[in-house]
């Protein structure tokens, strides 16, 4: 706690420059003018859209709920607004008052030449304060082709610099060298702890659903907080205000159907979407000998807002998914819930507040019924969440946020039921509790024509709740005292204090360099032996033992736009310190172990590299090329005898191509291509038997490769009809065109004729051709 202090001490001059330069501003005869941006056609807010005066340095971003605010002095102005994907709008004001003025802006053609980046301030990447983070517009992803044809927003970012796939076809990924569970994933608000269906070949998030995907990879905003790598927020769409209307699509394994329209017209709006799968549907109508299998998953995504007063709007959203996976007697099945009640305040032309109340819960097990025998094995972890943000427009230079945040956490633990005729066990880990907290405070600051600044600090920290026995464990992993708290019990408390700096400097009109600081702490911790969710994995807090994970990163780029903003090229280099690493040691007993901290180790680590990307912004043909030279390692004492070996995650290399052609106005076709060094993996070093068993030997962690991976998709999108009342039209694509055996996994055995140790290479996809028909109307 003193620490703390100390800290907070030494980061308080950073603060004081919140009020620097901002006197004379104040005491001006300043107006503003304020209002929501909205698309013409549906009466979505735009997010993170532009309001500029032309022909000035001055300029204002709408925030995370389509909300601006502008202040200048009094006088004769225009106004310019855009929106990627929108034609721009120009009003001119006479600015004697404060001003009102809500704007809809009109979309461009529906035409498939929507991918041009049109409406957008088109020198953004080159102004802004921000860095090191991906916006994903939801109608480019929509024609770069994936797996099975399922239009996904994480297997796209996947194809940015800095941000690699877990696995083959998989929907986790890794950012900048972090672990899995070191990305906070958001959608609308609420944290979603796994973000796989099917064992990780599709995300949960259904592309008709949402609005807009924003990746922060580094040069994270105070607002955020709890995860070391980076912040991955989701919004879902609000509905369609101004009229009645459905989209969707039918796939080989898949189908989807969205359904929004107006509660009470321009006032409030509501959208429902579904999508599920029905692979085991086909199989029992192709053969009876998938009677007894079920093989599906399923999303539901409802939001629901409503005008309350001028001033004054209420959100509703929810998201259910599950999947299911049956043969005969035995099952495994998880999913997520979650739901967030917000309330938008405008206090004044000048003060912005959300409230939030979040709700986020994630559970998965299995069971098999055998023999008169029942086994039951699940887990899970569920959040209630309080949350207020204030965004306050103090001046044309200085943007003000600040707010607090409060997260009860429960830890589900492992449960193992076995109920029988015969026997009776019930094995229950014990639960824990917690509370996660964190207050902020940043601005975004216009120095002068040339600098730009992004600052604050974010005070977060965690206190473990009873009921709960906390144990110390001695060397030899064995109990040597034990604590029992009482229920509500506080108890084992740590604060962090996590300065965030951005900066920005024009060398001229179309170029800029950057650089960005965060430190973050990270208080939850994923303790997984495996790439996806099982039943064996935990979700604890940080205690006594288990210390929060820090992070500390650094990042430096250059920022080029060429030929009137049609290319943009920018080169990111990145350092990160990663201190309190967890894994289990070697040889850990993980399953049902109720001293599971006794087989944790601690270690540190560190990541760095550098991100190259050019994008083509306009013309027929679009797409971008990215590469990531990087590393990625981890040190523990207990593991490899203390010496630094490679993360999993470690890829020297990661190329990602990408490009859409326009051929007609009805035609486009995409394609992507992709390569990476293999995965860092722990191979067998020797052998040797017992008893006439063969045990493979290891030696040091990660010291082998996978052999190194590419893939080729390819895929075509034609428009069948597109008018004012419908649209359908067509995608074929192909996954992994060229029919590369990637390695999925190697598994060492001996052939029982020579007596030799083979390696067994298993590729997961060949090519893996899909069709997909989507509709609007």
């Amino acid at each position: 706690m003193n620490q703390s202090i100390k800290q907070l001490a030494h980061y308080l001059p950073l603060m004081v420059l919140l009020l620097l330069g901002t006197a004379s501003e104040l005491l001006a005869q300043n107006f503003t003018v304020s209002g929501y941006m909205r698309a013409a056609d549906t009466g979505e807010e735009l997010l993170y859209a532009n309001v500029y005066v032309p022909g000035s340095e001055t300029g204002v971003t709408t925030n995370l709920y389509g909300f601006y605010s502008i202040t200048l002095p009094q006088g004769k102005y225009t106004l310019e607004y855009s929106y990627i994907g929108y034609q721009k709008e120009s009003i001119d004001i006479d600015l004697s008052q404060n001003i009102e003025q809500n704007i809809e802006l009109k979309s461009l053609s529906q035409e498939l030449d929507v991918v041009i980046v049109t409406g957008e301030r088109e020198d953004v990447n080159v102004t802004s304060t921000e860095m090191s983070a991906v916006k994903l517009d939801m109608k480019e992803a929509k024609f770069i082709p994936v797996l099975l044809g399922e239009q996904d927003v994480i297997k796209t970012m996947q194809l940015m610099p800095g941000v690699s796939a877990s696995s083959e076809g998989g929907s986790g990924f890794f950012v900048r060298g972090g672990d899995a569970d070191q990305n906070l994933i958001l959608l609308d608000e609420a944290p979603v702890y796994n973000a796989s269906h099917l064992l990780g070949f599709f995300s949960v998030f259904n592309s008709d659903a949402l609005k807009d995907v924003k990746l922060y990879k580094g040069g994270i905003p105070a607002e955020y907080g709890g995860r070391a790598s980076s912040v991955m927020d989701i919004r879902m769409k609000n509905g369609n205000s101004k009229k009645w209307g459905a989209t969707g699509g039918i796939g080989l394994i898949s189908s989807r159907l969205t359904l929004e329209g107006p509660l009470v017209k321009d006032k409030g709006s509501i959208m429902i979407s579904g999508r599920r799968t029905y692979a085991d549907l086909l199989l029992k109508a192709v053969t009876s000998q998938f009677d007894n299998t079920s093989l599906y998953f399923y999303d539901l995504n409802l939001k629901a807002n409503y005008q309350i007063t001028k001033n004054d709007r209420i959100y509703l959203s929810g998201y259910f998914g599950r999947d299911v996976f049956g043969i005969e007697n035995a099952g495994i099945d998880w999913g997520n819930t979650t739901g967030t009640l917000r309330w938008n305040h405008t206090f004044s032309s000048k003060l912005f507040s959300n409230t939030s109340f979040i709700y986020s819960d994630f559970d998965y097990g299995f069971g098999v019924e055998s023999d008169g025998l029942d086994i039951e094995l699940s887990a899970g972890i569920f959040d209630y969440n309080l949350k207020q943000d204030y965004n306050w427009y103090l001046n044309p230079k200085n943007t003000i946020k600040f707010g607090w945040q409060g997260i009860y956490h429960r830890f589900k633990p492992t449960t193992f039921l076995l109920d029988g005729e015969s026997a009776g066990v019930d094995t229950e880990l014990q639960e824990q509790y917690a509370l996660e907290g964190g207050v902020y405070v940043a601005n975004e600051q216009k120095v002068n024509k040339k600098i730009s600044l992004n600052y604050g600090l974010r005070l977060s920290g965690i206190g473990n709740i009873g009921s709960y026995t906390e144990k110390e464990y001695n060397a030899e992993d064995e109990i040597i005292s034990s604590t029992t708290h009482g229920k509500g019990e506080f108890y084992n408390s740590f604060l962090g204090l996590e300065p965030r700096v951005n900066a920005t400097y024009l060398l001229n009109d179309a170029s800029s360099i950057k650089a960005s600081y965060n430190r973050i702490y990270q208080y939850l911790h994923l303790l997984s032996n495996s790439n996806s969710g099982t039943p064996t994995d935990l979700w604890i807090p940080s205690s006594k033992l288990v210390k929060p994970q820090i992070a500390d990163q650094v990042a430096f780029g250059y920022f080029r736009n060429f030929k009137d903003n049609m290319y943009e090229f920018s080169v990111e280099g990145y350092y990160k310190n990663l201190q309190n690493q967890v894994d289990y040691e070697d040889g850990a007993e993980a399953f049902l172990n109720p001293d599971i901290e006794a087989e944790l180790v601690f270690g540190k680590g560190r990541a760095y590299g550098a991100e190259f990307f050019l994008r083509k912004n306009k013309g027929k043909l679009t797409g971008w090329i990215s590469y990531t030279l990087s590393k990625s390692e981890r040190q523990f004492d207990e593991i490899s005898g203390g010496k630094w070996f490679s993360a999993r995650q470690d890829r020297t290399h990661d190329v990602s191509v990408v490009a859409t052609y326009q051929i007609t106005p009805r035609v486009n076709i995409a394609g992507s291509w992709v390569f990476y060094n293999g995965d860092a993996v722990t191979f067998p070093s020797g052998k040797y038997y017992v008893d006439g068993a063969l045990v493979n030997l290891y030696t040091d962690r990660n010291s082998s490769r996978m052999p190194n991976y590419h893939r080729m998709d390819i895929g075509i999108t034609a428009v069948l009809k597109d008018n004012a009342k419908r649209y359908s039209d067509i995608n074929l694509s192909a996954y992994n065109l060229y029919n590369r055996k990637n390695a999925y996994t190697i598994d060492f055995s001996e052939n029982a004729e020579t007596g030799e140790t083979e390696a067994t290479r298993t590729a997961l996809f060949g090519i893996v051709p899909s069709i997909t028909w989507n509709f609007r109307f």
